[in-house]
Parts: structure tokens; sequence; C-alpha cells
């Protein structure tokens, strides 16, 4: 008997659920795993672009130097570019600063965040 895998995009969830989860796992590196859900389902879903922005700069400047977030973060960047065509100027310095450290040692920021920059040079056209 085969078993297939499937994926599903997490949800998004409300405003004080997503802090709260993302808060703890800046505190606690055990909680990142939730937290990658959080913010995955939060940068793909959820339609307050301040709220995605907000997530992904706290995530992308507070997480620990080799916290799998980090790239994470960057990727939600690239989701964000995607959907609402526009990144504040925090945002994009962030997605373009991830993406310089994963360049330079992915033992610090994984390629999540190269492919995250990619999408906000394509989706932004700043090529």
């Amino acid at each position: 008997m085969h078993s297939h895998l499937s994926f599903e995009n997490p949800s998004a969830l409300s405003h004080e659920a997503v802090a709260e989860v993302l808060e703890r796992a800046l505190r606690d590196r055990s909680a990142e795993g939730e937290a990658a859900s959080v913010l995955v389902g939060t940068a793909l879903n959820d339609d307050d672009q301040v709220f995605v922005e907000h997530w992904c700069l706290e995530v992308g400047t507070r997480a620990v130097p080799g916290s799998s977030l980090l790239g994470l973060a960057g990727l939600c960047l690239g989701h964000a570019a995607r959907r609402f065509g526009r990144l504040g100027d925090g945002a994009l310095a962030l997605a373009q600063s991830l993406a310089a450290r994963a360049e330079a040692d992915p033992s610090d920021v994984d390629g999540r965040a190269l492919d995250g920059y990619d999408d906000v040079r394509s989706f932004l056209h700043l090529w």
C-alpha cells in the first residue's frame, strides 16, 4: 500500500494568536516549528499588509543567527510582495539583507531568503 503525502498551506490565525506564537518562538527556539507554520499562514492568507510585514520584520530582525525563522521571514516577504504588489522600505531592506546573509553564510540564514528576495525583485519589478 502506498501512502500519499499531502501538503496544505497553513491558515491565517487571529492577530492575537499570531503575536503570541511568534513572540514565544523568538524567546524559545523550541517553538520555532509552530511559529514557522503561523508565519507562512499569515504571509499567504492574512489580508492586512501592515500586519504581515510587521511580523516578517520582527522575526527577520529578532531571530537568532542560524534560526530557521530567518530564511522563512525572507521567503514570507516574497509572498507578501506577490500578494500585495508592494513592500514598505523596511521590509524591502530586510529581504535584501537576509538574502545577502544567506548568500554569504547559509548556516546563518538559509536559502529560502534568496528565493524570497527573487520573488520580491520579480513581483516588484526590481531587476
